[in-house]
C-alpha cells in the first residue's frame, strides 16, 4: 500500500502510545510513512526514526505548534523538518516553559475547584510527556471526577470553561518562520476545527500564505459530508498544497485510528511526494 498518516501524536505530548508502538501499529496498518507531529515538541522522533528503520516504515519528522490567530487557537503543522535545528529547538523550549507556566495554574484552578492533584502526581502518571490538557482530563477520568476525556472538556477543561487557563502563543507567521528555518514545511491544521466562515478562512490561508505556508490539510478524520470538497475548493483558491492526516491520540481518543480516521480516512504517498518538491 502506499498510504500515509501526516499527522500523529506520541506519548511525548497527548498521546497515548509511545513512537515505537505507533511505528508498529503504522506497519499494522499497511502504513507506507506516517508523520509524527506531537506539540510543540519535538523529542519523540529520533526514537520513531531509529523504530522505523527496523520495520520499514518512513517516519517523517514533524511537529504541531500553538498559535494565536482573532483570539482563537490555530495549529501550524510542520513537516519534514530538521528536528534538531537549534532554532526550533529554542523556541520549543521557550514554548515548553509557558505551558509549565500554564499548567502550574491549572493545578491552582483544580485544587480551588476541589479536585486534588499536583504536578507530581501529573508527571509520573504520564512521564516523558509535555502535560497537555488532555493529561488532566486523563487525571479526572482515572479519579472518577468524569467519565470520559470529552466530559472533562465539555465541562471543565474547553475554552471559556471553568479550569481553562489561557496561554500566550506564538503567531501563525512566527510558527511557519521556525518550519522554514528548520527545512520544512508548513500546513495549517485542520481549518474547520476553528469555527470560521469560508471567508474568513479564506483570509487567513491568504494572509499565511504570504507568510509562506504551503498546505492545509484537506483530509482529516472528523471532516463529514462536503468538508473535504470545501477544504479542496479552499486550497485551490489559495494556492495551497493538499495534506492530511487522522490526528491519532491513541485511547485518548480511541474512536480514531491511525492511518483511517474514523473509518475512512486514505491519504496516497503522493501527497507527502508534493509537499516534499515544494520545500527549497
Amino acid at each position: 500500500m502506499n498510504t500515509i498518516d501526516l499527522h500523529v501524536h506520541s506519548t511525548y505530548s497527548d498521546g497515548t502510545d509511545t513512537p515505537t508502538e505507533l511505528v508498529r501499529k503504522a506497519a499494522a496498518a499497511d502504513l507506507k510513512a506516517f508523520a509524527l507531529t506531537d506539540h510543540d515538541t519535538t523529542d519523540g522522533i529520533a526514537e520513531a526514526v531509529n523504530a522505523g528503520y527496523a520495520m520499514g516504515i518512513e517516519v517523517i519528522p514533524g511537529i504541531e505548534i500553538s498559535t494565536d490567530y482573532l483570539d482563537k487557537e490555530i495549529h501550524i503543522v510542520g513537516l519534514c523538518i530538521d528536528h534538531n535545528n537549534q532554532s526550533l529547538r529554542k523556541a520549543l523550549s521557550d514554548e515548553l516553559r509557558k505551558r509549565d507556566e500554564r499548567n502550574h495554574l491549572m493545578v491552582d484552578c483544580f485544587n480551588e475547584a476541589g479536585f486534588p492533584v499536583t504536578m507530581e502526581e501529573l508527571i509520573t502518571l504520564f512521564p516523558n510527556s509535555v502535560i497537555t490538557r488532555a493529561h488532566f482530563a486523563s487525571y479526572m477520568v482515572k479519579k472518577g471526577y468524569v467519565e470520559s476525556n470529552k466530559e472533562a472538556f465539555d465541562r471543565y477543561l474547553g475554552d471559556d470553561c471553568p479550569l481553562y487557563v489561557n496561554r500566550e502563543h506564538r503567531s501563525p507567521e512566527d510558527a511557519i518562520r521556525l518550519i522554514h528555518d528548520a527545512g520544512g514545511a508548513a500546513i495549517l491544521a485542520h481549518p474547520l476545527l476553528y469555527h470560521l466562515t469560508y471567508g474568513e478562512l479564506k483570509k487567513l490561508c491568504t494572509r499565511l500564505k504570504d507568510a509562506g505556508l504551503t498546505g492545509i490539510e484537506t483530509m482529516y478524520s472528523t471532516y463529514k459530508g462536503f468538508d473535504e470538497i470545501t477544504v479542496r475548493k479552499l486550497a485551490r483558491e489559495c494556492g495551497l498544497l493538499e495534506s492530511g492526516g487522522s490526528d491519532y491520540h491513541g485511547a485518548n481518543k480511541s474512536h480514531i485510528q491511525i492511518g483511517t480516521g474514523m473509518g475512512n480516512l486514505m491519504i496516497h504517498y503522493d501527497y507527502l511526494s508534493r509537499i516534499r518538491d515544494s520545500i527549497i
